[in-house]
C-alpha cells in the first residue's frame, strides 16, 4: 500500500462550514475530483470520500451505541482508512501478524485488537503474546492446545457456527464450532487452564436477513449459559460482521441495527448483565467511500449470434486487480460512463450490449458481460461506485499492471474535523495537505458535537 499512497492526491472545495454533514453530496464531490484527474493521467485511480467514512461512523454510534466496532482490517487496509478509524476510537479485527503490526504502528493499544482468526499459525500466536494482543478466537480443540502452549494468558472467545444461508459469502463450512460441541470445547479449555471470556459468531458477509442476527444472539446466550455451568465468567459478545455498506442491497444497516438492539435487550439486557458487545464491520465503513475510475484502453465492435451490433471494451483494471471482488466477494459492479466535458456528455451515442474486459492476457479477466452502455471511445473513462470493500485489499499486479492510485476528497468541514484528531499529522501526510494551507481561525467545529466520538 505504501506505493499506492505515494501517488495520493487531495482536492478540497470551499463549502459552507455551517453545512450539515448529512447534506453534502458525496457523489458530486467525487465527480469533481475525477473530472480534474482524468486530464492528467491514463492510470486507474480511486477517489476516497473521507466524509463518507465519518458519516458511517456517526450513523453507527446513533443506531448501535451499545456495540463497539472493531474494524475488519482485511476489508481495506489503506493506511489513511486505518489512521482515520483509529482516530475515531475503533478497535480492530486482525487476522494475521502483519495486520496486527500495521494496527499497532498506529499507536493503537493492544487491548483494542481482537485476533479474530480461529485457526492461527503458531508463530502468530507467539507474536500476539509478545506484543500484548490477548483477545483471540478459537473454534476447535487443536487450537486450544496451541494457545495453551504459546499464549496461556490469552483471553479466548469461542466462535460458534450459525445460520449464514442468507449471506452472499458464507463462512460456516470453514469456521465455527457446532453448538453441540461448544460444551466439550469449553471443558477442554477449562482443563488446560485457559480463560474463555466470550462468544463470537459471523452470520456471513453480505447478510440479507436481519433475523440471522437475532437467531445467532440467542444461540450465543445458550453458550454463555453452558460456560457459566462449567465455571467461566464470560463478559464479551462479538456479533461479527455482515453489515451492509452500500445502497444496492436488499436490507439496510438500520434494519439490522433494530433487530440486533431488540435481540440484545432480550438476551443480554444492559441493566442486568455485565457483557461488552463488540462487532467486526468491514464493508460497512468503506464500501461506499471508494469510487474507481478506469480508462477504456481498447475497443472492439462485434456482431452477436442474432446479428446485433455489440461492443467489447478493454479497461486498465480487471479481475486480477480491483475487480477480484466479482469472484471472491461475489459482488456485482455497476459501470457508469464518465465524460470529461459537456460536448462528450451530450453527444448522441448508440446504446450497445457491452462486455468489459480487464487489461491482462487472461481470457478469464472479464469484469462484466451483457451490460447496456452508450458507445464509448478509446480514451474515455468508466467509473464504478461503491468499490471500497474487498477490492484493492486483494488486488495483484499480475502481468505487470500497477494497482490504482488513491485520490481523496475532503471538504472544509470534514477537514477541520480531521484537524482535531491527535493523529492529524499522520492523516495529513496521506492527504498531501500542508498545514499552512489551513487557516485555523476560519473553523469552529467540535468533533464531540458532531457525534463522531462518544462522550463518556
Amino acid at each position: 500500500n505504501s506505493g499506492i499512497e505515494a501517488n495520493a492526491t487531495t482536492i478540497t472545495t470551499k463549502t459552507s462550514l455551517k453545512m450539515k454533514l448529512s447534506s453534502i453530496c458525496a457523489y458530486t464531490s467525487c465527480d469533481e475530483v475525477i473530472r480534474e484527474s482524468i486530464n492528467s493521467s491514463e492510470e486507474p485511480f480511486y477517489v476516497v470520500d473521507i466524509q463518507d467514512v465519518l458519516r458511517k461512523h456517526k450513523n453507527w454510534l446513533l443506531k448501535m451505541p451499545r456495540v463497539k466496532p472493531y474494524y475488519a482490517v482485511k476489508c481495506n487496509s489503506c493506511p489513511v482508512v486505518l489512521e482515520l478509524l483509529a482516530a475515531l476510537g475503533l478497535g480492530f479485527d486482525c487476522a494475521s501478524k502483519t495486520e496486527i503490526d500495521s494496527v499497532l504502528a498506529l499507536n493503537v493499544s493492544p487491548a483494542n485488537i481482537i485476533f479474530a482468526n480461529p485457526c492461527k499459525t503458531m508463530s502468530f500466536i507467539k507474536h500476539a503474546s509478545n506484543v500484548g494482543v490477548d483477545l483471540m478466537t478459537f473454534d476447535n480443540e487443536q487450537e486450544l492446545y496451541k494457545v495453551a502452549k504459546h499464549h496461556p494468558n490469552s483471553r479466548l472467545i469461542i466462535r460458534i457456527k450459525v445460520d449464514d444461508s442468507h449471506a452472499v459469502c458464507q463462512f460456516s463450512a470453514k469456521f465455527g464450532a457446532d453448538l453441540d460441541k461448544a460444551g466439550h470445547l469449553l471443558s477442554v479449555a477449562k482443563d488446560l487452564g485457559l480463560n474463555v471470556v466470550g462468544v463470537s459468531f459471523h452470520v456471513g458477509s453480505g447478510c440479507e436477513n436481519a433475523k440471522s442476527y437475532a437467531d445467532a444472539i440467542a444461540n450465543a446466550k445458550y453458550v454463555f449459559d453452558i460456560a457459566t455451568k462449567i465455571g467461566f465468567k464470560m463478559n464479551i459478545l462479538d456479533i461479527g460482521g455482515g453489515f451492509p455498506g452500500t445502497s444496492s442491497v436488499p436490507i439496510t444497516f438500520d434494519e439490522i441495527a433494530k433487530v440486533v438492539g431488540d435481540s440484545l435487550n432480550d438476551h443480554f439486557p444492559e441493566d442486568e448483565c455485565d457483557v461488552a458487545i463488540i462487532a467486526e464491520p468491514g464493508r460497512y465503513y468503506v464500501a461506499s467511500a471508494f469510487t474507481l475510475a478506469t480508462l477504456v484502453i481498447a475497443k472492439r465492435l462485434v456482431t452477436t449470434s442474432d446479428g446485433q451490433k455489440a461492443a467489447m471494451y478493454y479497461l486498465n483494471d480487471g479481475v486480477y486487480g480491483s475487480f477480484n471482488c466479482t469472484i471472491f466477494d461475489h459482488c456485482d459492479v455497476y459501470p457508469s460512463p464518465f465524460f470529461g466535458d459537456v460536448n462528450q456528455e451530450h453527444k448522441i451515442r448508440e446504446t450497445l450490449n457491452s462486455t468489459l474486459w480487464g487489461p491482462t492476457c487472461d481470457s478469464m479477466d472479464c469484469i462484466k458481460k451483457d451490460v447496456m452502455l452508450p458507445e464509448m471511445e478509446v480514451g474515455e473513462w468508466i467509473v464504478f461506485k461503491e468499490m471500497g470493500a474487498y477490492t484493492i485489499a486483494a488486488a495483484s499486479t499480475f502481468n505487470g499492471f500497477s494497482l490504482p492510485s488513491l485520490k481523496y476528497f475532503v471538504n472544509d468541514y470534514t477537514l477541520e474535523t480531521l484537524r482535531q484528531f491527535p493523529s492529524w499529522p499522520n492523516i495529513r501526510k496521506y492527504l498531501d495537505i500542508d498545514e499552512e494551507d489551513v487557516d485555523a481561525k476560519d473553523f469552529d467545529v467540535d468533533i464531540h458535537h458532531l457525534g463522531l466520538i462518544p462522550v463518556h
